[in-house]
């Protein structure tokens, strides 16, 4: 928190979190933009993701990196170009390319390939060995997201934990029309109730909300330290404040019966099927909930 913040705002962890996670999405933003906010408000960042396939075409990609390495904000590519990668059989170039910069954390998804469940725990698998692997789930075309039954989102995301993803990322595109929103980008409620009442921790989620409809529904329903991910590099300063309460769309969302703020409960994490999870919580004896792992294992510098 700011030291010139004096008003009552719910509690947000200090950098390196665990939850309450702002992930940006880079979709070619010009490099000195780009640079500006990072070290503008890198307090307020944890990763950068490179959205699509911009790091192909992206000249100053590596200035970029450097970036968020100097600024601890760890970053990672799109998981398009992990299904490009596939479709073409360049998996080998695709992890040369992650080596080359460095790159901790990568994306396994299928929204665009039609990979199968057991295809794409496979390679979770694989690149659970070396990376810290996050999962997406849901489909980017409407029609297919629009057919998908809850059943399939939750059965996928313990599917994918057991694999060895370390967080799954909710599908809601850019446009914020798909996945967990319908094609007029309203939230899909009874998929966030059902996901959120499934069998593992509201932490393990990142939740995509490019827009602030989105973002404001979500932490309306999870609270202020909800992951949010796929946010424009314009929103940073604007979404911190609507998690905080001191912006229109969510200014008396943490007023009691009186109107005086009241901290708003952390809710309970529950118990996921992740393998790594599964072990802390035998470890424990079953007596206490472990906690998600961190999104920041450690950043090397650029040769």
């Amino acid at each position: 928190m700011l030291s010139q913040n004096f008003l009552d705002t719910p509690k947000r962890i200090s950098k390196p979190r665990d939850f309450g996670l702002t992930a940006l999405i880079d979709n070619g933003v010009p490099t000195r933009y780009f640079t500006d906010v990072v070290e503008s408000d890198a307090a307020l960042i944890d990763v950068v993701k490179f959205g699509w396939c911009t790091a192909m075409v992206t000249s100053e990609l590596e200035k970029k990196i450097q970036c968020l390495i100097d600024n601890d904000v760890m970053f990672y590519f799109g998981g398009t170009l992990f299904e490009k990668a596939l479709a073409q059989k360049k998996l080998d170039a695709f992890y040369r390319f992650l080596k080359h910069y460095n790159c901790q954390i990568v994306e396994i998804s299928n929204g665009t390939l039609p990979l199968s469940s057991e295809e794409k725990g496979k390679h979770i698998a694989d690149f659970a060995d070396e990376f810290y692997v996050l999962s997406e789930v849901g489909k980017k075309d409407i029609d297919e997201a629009d057919n998908m039954p809850i059943s399939q989102w939750i059965a996928e995301i313990h599917a994918d934990l057991s694999a060895g993803a370390k967080r799954v990322i909710l599908e809601a595109r850019e446009s914020g029309k798909s996945g967990i929103c319908d094609a007029q980008g309203r939230l899909r409620s009874d998929l966030v109730e059902s996901i959120t009442n499934a069998q593992f921790s509201s932490s393990d989620a990142i939740w995509e909300a490019p827009t602030k409809a989105l973002q404001t529904k979500l932490i309306a329903a999870l609270g202020p330290n909800v992951n949010l991910g796929n946010i424009a590099f314009g929103d940073v300063i604007g979404l911190e404040t609507l998690r905080l309460g001191i912006r229109s769309d969510t200014f008396s969302l943490y007023d009691g019966p009186d109107g005086r703020f009241v901290e708003p409960e952390a809710k309970q994490s529950r118990f996921s099927t992740g393998v790594e999870r599964r072990r802390k919580l035998e470890a424990a004896g079953k007596n206490a909930w472990p906690q998600p792992t961190t999104l920041i294992p450690g950043m090397v510098r650029l040769k």
